[in-house]
């Protein structure tokens, strides 16, 4: 059984081939989330329609500017309606792309945990060269219950992170040969704070490179973090699948 924490099922449209292949590879439990209001609708929708799949509602960074008041409010009596949507997100800091402004990104993060503190959910946050930013933010708030999606730092970055009550969660990523950080990660903290992800249809594993991602795909990134720690796959699946549910209260 294998829980894939962080994937955008609103993007496929073969979605009943894409849950059935993923069911026939042991994917038990699969997050879809939401980048901005119609996104999350939709992930709500599908979290509905089929067993095992819940969802998150939120604005990423790169949808900041379009976060106005009412969109929020929509999506907070959601949140409060919707017994499958178990976290907010993905919200966060992209420093990276900057395709919403900085100052707006800032303001509506805070605005997003201030809701998901609120609302008592845990939150999915995306951070691309933001480390110290989103790290400081996070505790300027008193945000202890979270997931830093598709981690990028490095072991140091991980542990304050985890010090804060956060999991880290790796991507397929971890099966490209030049990824020599995200490896190191999974080698330097403990399986008890990691949950895996696909981030599909993006970040394919290598063993698929020049395909579409999708959640079946998952094993690739189990298997890689069990070679690294010398675990079985049924080791690392049980475990992050555990973190994942107790995280979300699932």
């Amino acid at each position: 059984m294998v829980f894939d924490s962080h994937a955008h099922l609103d993007i496929f449209e073969d979605l009943d081939e894409v849950i059935k292949r993923a069911k026939d590879e042991g994917v038990e439990n699969i997050i879809t989330v939401g980048v901005d209001l119609e996104s999350s609708i939709k992930a709500i929708e599908i979290a509905k329609r089929y067993e095992g799949v819940f969802a998150a509602v939120g604005f990423h960074p790169h949808n900041a500017r379009y976060a106005e008041t009412e969109k929020l409010e929509f999506l907070i009596k959601k949140a409060e309606k919707e017994e499958k949507v178990i976290g907010w997100g993905e919200i966060g800091l992209d420093f990276y792309k900057n395709y919403s402004p900085r100052d707006i990104q800032i303001k509506v993060f805070k605005e997003q945990l201030h809701i998901a503190k609120k609302l008592s959910l845990p939150v999915i946050i995306h951070d691309r060269e933001a480390h110290e930013e989103v790290l400081s933010i996070i505790k300027e708030i008193g945000i202890n219950k979270g997931v830093i999606h598709c981690f990028s730092g490095d072991s140091s970055l991980a542990k304050k992170f985890i010090e804060q009550g956060f999991f880290i969660s790796i991507p397929g990523t971890v099966t490209y040969r030049k990824a020599s950080k995200i490896r190191r990660v999974v080698s330097e903290i403990d399986i008890d704070h990691m949950l895996v992800e696909t981030d599909c249809p993006f970040l394919t594993p290598y063993q698929k490179k020049g395909t579409r991602n999708e959640p079946a795909f998952i094993r690739f990134t189990v298997q890689e973090i069990a070679s690294i720690k010398g675990m079985s796959f049924e080791e690392v699946a049980k475990i992050t699948t555990k973190n994942t549910k107790g995280l979300f209260r699932i």
